[in-house]
């Protein structure tokens, strides 16, 4: 019996549900909820392909990309298999097929050749069991033990080394391809610029950045953007504590601008660009991180818009985030909303989150971004990155089918539109945690928004979901530090309690703040509580604190209570001037 054979019967033992074998890491069986090791150590690129060799599977590992799951008739089982492609990695994920209604039919091993016999006419019933058209070697002729030895041999004790392996020279492996990112784009890229480190970066592109845009981003990372914005006829500009600060001196020509931004578009995005005017994806800057990139055109050319993604996903305490975060991550089901002002941290507070299950729970986290901004590394669970445009039409049609790949927690980029808050709340509802942003920018705005996007005739049914769905909402405000080097998050928290559903299922969501007021003790945060415990730790300043208030007046009396009250002075910045930081979006680029 082969190794492949044992592992699918692995597979078809009772509660098994997913079998994944995967270059990097051992082989996982999900058994009961539970993945479980199969082998002591990682599966390397060379036993993946002795694994699967002349099988349905072989074509399907060889090709490239992200693989639709399909039913591959396997050694007498039928299985649902998706090859996913991943960094210049492979993962093979195998589950038991529901419409299969046959029992496996094992093939009967070839007998070992003989010497003195080897022209032997076969036995009764050879019908049945056909010899192989190409036996093995005569014993006579000893093999090497050298290249033609099984790759499984000593690597995973836990399957036994076949007696004959097959010459390893028989299926010759196809030729290197040159390092490829995490998500690999069309092969029409242009190369028109220095080649990268792309053996250590995780790049997104076959192709190589630009050697001017490579100094750009790092310029910006270093005097600590958080987005750059290349236009034609304007400066490099840079967005630098929330405020646009320009980069050099002089503007950029028209010409100059495309040869820097139109290398990083493939064929398809270039026409999206033509048809649509703009188009969105993501890209790897060799030594100076990931890159969220936005192409449009405008009156003179072409502009770029670049957000600079953290290289590796933060923690919790990186980002100075309350530690009470952490605790949203133990709910098994439900719904988490990370919501605030567009530019405010949303998708790497849900990072964060992410990387926390990822590195404490074996579970499957299917995540799905528009595109992929911050990659996650392999730790305890089994990550799953599909980006909007390339690996799926829309974020509703991956969450359809999501709910068909046995996910454990399902993220999702952004709840933009009412199909895709609908298959939310029902995956919420259905047993999975659900993780998701939303540009909003306070707690409540976020649950009137999840409701409006529903016409009133289902209002009433949408509440009664969302109040037994709603877990938590997390809405967030990055405000400048005191030390004036940095920014720091303000967050208000909603626990979805008994008393919050009631309200949301009554229709009642004015009486809001004064339950997160009394309830404090369920964990529930204000944002004007958590700017006055930024304030007394001296992170920031009472003038900031107060231009970023929801109540001013009360922020003022909790600062100095033993003072009379007074009206709040007049802005004397430009911050205040314009509503506080938080009320307001960049003028470009957000």
């Amino acid at each position: 019996m082969s190794q492949l054979q044992q592992l699918l019967e692995q597979l078809h033992k009772p509660d098994a549900t997913e079998l994944v074998i995967a270059t990097g890491r051992p082989v996982t069986l999900r058994q009961a909820g539970k993945y479980k090791n199969l082998s002591s150590s990682p599966v390397s690129e060379q036993q993946l392909s002795w694994l699967v060799r002349d099988t349905a599977l072989a074509p399907l590992v060889a090709d490239t990309g992200v693989g639709a799951q399909q039913s591959v008739a396997v050694l007498g089982y039928t299985v649902r298999v998706q090859v996913i492609h991943h960094g210049g990695e492979v993962m093979l994920r195998l589950e038991r097929d529901p419409n299969a209604r046959h029992q496996p039919v094992f093939t009967r091993p070839p007998a070992e050749p003989s010497v003195t016999f080897a022209s032997a006419k076969p036995a009764a019933g050879g019908a049945t069991f056909p010899r192989p058209p190409t036996p093995e070697p005569v014993p006579t002729f000893p093999r090497s033990p050298g290249p033609e030895a099984s790759p499984w041999a000593e690597s995973v004790p836990t399957f036994p080394r076949p007696p004959t392996p097959e010459p390893v020279p028989t299926f010759p492996r196809p030729p290197t391809p040159e390092p490829v990112s995490t998500f690999p784009r069309s092969p029409e890229r242009a190369a028109t610029a220095v080649p990268g480190p792309a053996a250590v970066m995780a790049s997104d592109q076959r192709f190589d950045v630009p050697r001017a845009l490579v100094a750009l981003v790092t310029s910006g990372r270093e005097r600590g953007a958080t987005d750059l914005h290349i236009a034609a006829g304007r400066p490099v500009g840079g967005r630098i504590l929330g405020e646009l600060h320009p980069l050099e001196s002089t503007p950029r020509a028209a010409a100059d601008v495309e040869t820097l931004l139109l290398p990083l578009l493939d064929g398809p995005q270039r026409t999206q660009l033509e048809t649509r005017g703009y188009v969105d994806f993501a890209v790897e800057v060799p030594g100076a991180g990931r890159l969220r990139v936005n192409v449009s055109r405008q009156q003179g050319g072409l502009k770029g818009s670049f957000r600079l993604a953290h290289a590796r996903p933060p923690t919790l305490a990186d980002l100075g985030l309350p530690p009470e975060l952490a605790k949203l991550t133990h709910n098994h089901q439900g719904l988490i909303v990370i919501a605030g002002p567009s530019g405010h941290g949303k998708t790497t507070t849900m990072a964060a989150l992410v990387d926390l299950i990822n590195s404490t729970e074996a579970v499957h986290i299917l995540m799905i971004e528009d595109p992929v901004e911050i990659l996650h590394p392999r730790k305890t669970a089994v990550v799953s990155q599909r980006e909007v445009g390339r690996h799926t039409v829309s974020f509703a049609t991956a969450l359809k089918a999501s709910l068909r790949e046995d996910p454990d927690v399902i993220v999702i980029g952004e709840l933009r539109d009412r199909e895709t808050v609908e298959i939310a709340m029902t995956a919420a509802e259905t047993g999975h945690l659900v993780i998701a942003t939303m540009s909003t920018p306070s707690a409540s705005k976020t649950i009137d928004r999840l409701i409006d996007m529903f016409p009133p005739d289902e209002q009433s049914q949408v509440r009664s979901s969302l109040a037994g769905a709603l877990r938590a909402v997390v809405a967030q405000r990055l405000v400048p530090a005191a030390d004036g080097t940095s920014l720091t998050p303000a967050v208000e928290i909603v626990v979805g309690v008994l008393p919050l559903a009631t309200l949301i299922r009554e229709n009642k969501l004015f009486q809001l703040p004064s339950l997160m007021q009394r309830g404090r003790g369920m964990g529930m945060r204000r944002l004007d509580d958590s700017l006055l415990e930024l304030v007394r730790a001296g992170q920031i300043t009472e003038e900031t604190a107060l231009a970023t208030a929801e109540s001013r007046k009360d922020l003022q009396h909790a600062l100095h209570p033993d003072a009379r009250a007074v009206a709040a002075p007049p802005p004397t910045s430009r911050l205040q001037k314009l509503g506080g930081f938080f009320g307001r979006k960049g003028t470009e680029g957000e």
